[in-house]
């Protein structure tokens, strides 16, 4: 499954989610977020460009490899997920298979939706709130981006960790 997004920095939430509502999104999700990631002690993963991840999501436990395709117009991705019983056994197993801790996070997160397309408001300690806007094609993102008032260069292709980057996180 492709999984297509951009980020929109420090955003204002109140007035966005209010837009959003007025264009008929449901909120579907407000809890906390965390997340950690996995590598191998030679990043393998990290030099082909993939990604593996393992997080709660509220109550949820949910276990992500991804692989960049594309950072263009929007960050493209190939995702295979699966919901998880056990988010600490997890763990244990891929520290056990030699596998080591790359990164971890905790984020407060209120998803809205409007048919297939995700709104996501992301806050990371210390940090300003991001939207990130999730679609089935880049046009539809962009679409979404201009619709909500902001430029399609405010869109950032960008990863989580581009975030924590671009304000000195990491």
């Amino acid at each position: 499954m492709k999984e297509i997004e951009v980020k929109i920095l420090e955003v204002d939430t109140k007035k966005l989610q209010k837009k959003l509502k007025d264009f008929g999104a449901k909120k579907v999700f407000e809890g906390e977020i965390e997340g950690v990631f996995f590598d191998f002690e030679d990043e393998r993963l990290r030099q082909a460009d993939k990604r593996l991840r393992l997080r709660k999501v509220g109550e949820d436990v949910e276990f992500t490899l991804k692989r960049k395709i594309s950072r263009d117009k929007a960050r493209i991705d190939e995702e295979y997920q699966v919901l998880v019983s056990d988010f600490d056994i997890l763990q244990k197993i891929l520290l056990k298979i030699g596998l080591k801790k790359t990164r971890q996070y905790r984020k407060k997160r209120t998803s809205f939706t409007i048919g297939n397309v995700r709104f996501e408001f992301d806050t990371f300690e210390n940090l300003p709130t991001l939207l990130e806007i999730e679609a089935q094609s880049v046009e539809e993102v962009q679409n979404w981006v201009e619709k909500l008032g902001f430029r399609l260069e405010d869109a950032k292709p960008w990863s989580g960790r581009d975030v924590m980057r671009h304000y000195g996180k990491i």
